[in-house]
């Protein structure tokens, strides 16, 4: 059953209201509501992949956060140096819970935040004799390091500091891949450009620079999963029980040297298709590796995705898959008849950055919950013209939508479950407002797969379940009456 077009087109106008005219104008491009023509892709109007208006709190990221933050940073035996002042590097640190085996500080570094510090001096005579010495420095400190990237922040493409020079002594000095990555933050609109911009540099500095001793027909690799919260490797255990064997995982607990074999597989998986789907297709002309999108969230996806992985190959690993998912069915069948009754009709808007706000949709609807509003952050226009199809007909489907756009559509909907990235989690607390943190699961996960399905569908239960939001709704209402007095 549909959601009431003509009730959300209203809405939405109504939304759109407290904005200037010029404004409302610009705005208004990038809704659409859903219906069953614009579900046949032909008639998918919504703006998107522009830049954002100013003066609008917009949800997105830069460039920089883009490759630092996404692509680079999960790989682990490598050291990413955030070159430029110190406030990037800062925002960066910690990461997005990119889970990796190895020693923090021996042969795992994704934890760790490497910035060569610009000072005023810096900004002035530039800052490639720094670089220099802090590539010197990184090698006596950490021996195991295989290689270093320059994440390259906005006054370094500003100043015209000559990373590409710099990395290409750096790397026949110690011996060992430099790999500069022009991804300065003011480029494009969006994070979205930082991750075409580090594929670009994985293409010309890493991909292809290594052979595999052996080789199989079963051979594949991970593109696109960052491992959040261990996701990656609820996905590679699905995959290896099938048959298959996963030679490169990127980026999440990924290696240096997985990306430099990563050109000898016979099929590419990738998952978040909006960071890497521009690998993919080079690797595709280049190397001839076929390449398809899969979806690990919530079983009826995962079904799904492991049955047309297993078509691609021969009738042993489509037996396999089958034993599989005939072993793995009765678990989450009961995992469903468990938090289905706590959570079914439970309305959800969503607003995530790549591709989760169509790639989570089934494991709701596993779950009897009802996505109701959703949108992104960064997408492009393909990313639309796939989600229209997956959602119901009366569905507000949004692009960079502002905090106040977002606040507004949670109230007026009256939803019982928001799920966005960290920028927005705090404001939904206040609000009293049951909320996930869609971007690195809120400290839990992982999501992925059967053994994430089991822990998404507790944390869904627990949220939207929890007594405390009924708590934080009275204190605000008893706030508001005592400030209105």
């Amino acid at each position: 059953m549909g959601l009431d077009i003509e009730a959300n087109k209203k809405l939405v106008e109504e939304v759109l209201e407290a904005y200037p005219k010029k404004a409302k104008k610009d705005r208004e491009k990038h809704y659409q509501i859903n219906t069953a023509e614009a579900q046949t892709c032909g008639t998918c109007a919504l703006k998107s992949n522009i830049k954002s208006r100013p003066g609008v709190m917009t949800p997105r990221g830069c460039s920089y956060a883009g490759s630092k933050g996404v692509v680079w940073g999960p790989i682990k035996d490598m050291v990413h140096i955030s070159h430029g002042p110190i406030g990037c590097g800062q925002y960066s640190w910690g990461t997005r819970r990119n889970y990796a085996n190895g020693t923090l500080g021996i042969d795992n570094f994704t934890a760790m935040q490497i910035t060569s510090d610009f000072q005023e001096t810096d900004i002035v005579f530039g800052g490639d004799k720094k670089l220099e010495v802090i590539m010197r420095e990184i090698t006596e400190m950490f021996p195991l390091a295989k290689g270093i990237s320059v994440q390259s922040e906005c006054p370094v493409g500003l100043i015209g500091d000559d990373i590409e020079a710099v990395s290409k002594k750096m790397s026949k000095e110690l011996e060992m891949p430099v790999v500069p990555v022009r991804c300065e933050g003011f480029r494009g609109v969006s994070q979205s450009l930082g991750h075409h911009i580090a594929n670009d540099a994985i293409r010309d500095f890493v991909l292809g620079k290594a052979d595999l001793a052996e080789t199989g027909p079963y051979d594949v690799n991970i593109i696109g999963d960052y491992n959040i919260g261990g996701d990656a490797w609820a996905s590679r255990i699905l995959l290896e029980e099938m048959g298959l064997r996963v030679i490169a995982q990127w980026s999440g607990d990924g290696t240096l040297n997985e990306l430099e074999i990563a050109h000898k597989a016979k099929l590419n998986l990738i998952h978040c298709h909006r960071s890497m789907n521009y690998m993919v297709e080079h690797m595709e002309k280049a190397y001839g590796i076929p390449w398809m999108e899969y979806n690990f969230f919530g079983p009826s996806k995962t079904y799904e995705s492991l049955r047309a992985i297993a078509a691609l190959f021969d009738e042993t690993i489509q037996e396999n898959c089958e034993k599989m998912i005939a072993k793995h069915k009765p678990v989450m069948d009961a995992i469903i008849s468990k938090y289905k009754p706590r959570l079914e009709n439970k309305k959800v808007l969503l607003m995530i950055g790549g591709l989760r706000s169509r790639h989570t949709i089934g494991a709701y609807e596993d779950l009897g919950m009802d996505i109701v509003a959703s949108g992104y952050e960064f997408a492009h226009k393909d990313d639309y013209e796939k989600t229209f199809p997956m959602m119901k007909e009366g569905t507000i489907i949004m692009d960079d939508p502002t905090a106040y756009e977002l606040e507004e559509l949670a109230q007026k909907m009256n939803v019982d479950l928001v799920g966005s990235g960290v920028k927005e989690k705090y404001v939904y607390h206040k609000m009293g407002v049951p909320f996930r943190q869609m971007h690195s699961w809120d400290y839990s996960g992982p999501y992925h797969g059967f053994d994430g399905f089991k822990i998404f569908a507790k944390d869904m239960d627990m949220t939207v379940n929890s007594p405390v939001w009924s708590l934080m709704q009275k204190k605000t209402k008893a706030q508001k009456e005592e400030a209105s007095i």
